[in-house]
């Protein structure tokens, strides 16, 4: 019998990694998209070739990714992000499912901030979106990864609007810093158990 596949999304700074280690410790594996997808475009050739023609040999320093050159096209523009997850999302989604073809546990998870944007939906069985207040989200952001809060924002407006998302999910889960995360990821998992 196949893994339940739970695939944890929300907006930059959500709380998404706090539900993936809560599902870690309840013996749920995880496939962490974003660390996925970096190890995946400096070691596939494919994904080399497709962003070296897009942006330049520039987004290469040798067998290191080139991140701040990355991320300047990346954020950029709309289309911008398309193109990127257009090379990089198909090629992490079949190494997603091979993924889970070696998983025994009962549920597996898929963590990813574009899980819808990037089609991932279609692999998955339900979408639990973590959500918290926009302030919140861009306080926690920006104290994570030293960036100024203009560049947060800029990022949030490229990311899918959280109404838009929330209607594509399953179950929400609130990040808010009061409602405790991990009876409503028990709650979750308990509620699925008995389908």
């Amino acid at each position: 019998m196949r893994p339940i596949r739970l695939g944890i999304t929300g907006g930059i700074g959500s709380g998404k990694s706090v539900v993936a280690r809560v599902l870690q410790t309840l013996g749920i594996p995880v496939f962490d998209c974003d660390a996925e997808s970096k190890q995946l475009t400096v070691v596939h050739p494919f994904i080399r070739r497709q962003l070296v023609a897009l942006v330049g040999t520039e987004v290469y320093q040798g067998n290191t990714l080139n991140k701040a050159y990355l991320a300047n096209y990346l954020f950029s523009s709309p289309e911008h992000v398309q193109q990127i997850n257009g090379i990089i999302h198909p090629v992490l989604k079949d190494y997603f499912l091979q993924w889970v073809s070696k998983q025994s546990a009962k549920f597996v998870a898929i963590e990813s901030a574009i899980l819808i944007e990037a089609g991932y939906d279609d692999v998955i069985d339900h979408v639990v979106m973590v959500s918290a207040p926009l302030e919140m989200r861009i306080t926690r952001s920006v104290q994570r990864d030293g960036v100024p809060r203009s560049a947060i924002e800029k990022r949030i407006r490229q990311q899918m609007d959280d109404e838009k998302k929330r209607r594509c999910c399953q179950f929400v889960i609130v990040n808010d810093g009061v409602t405790p995360v991990i009876p409503q990821v028990l709650e979750i998992i308990n509620t699925l158990s008995q389908k």
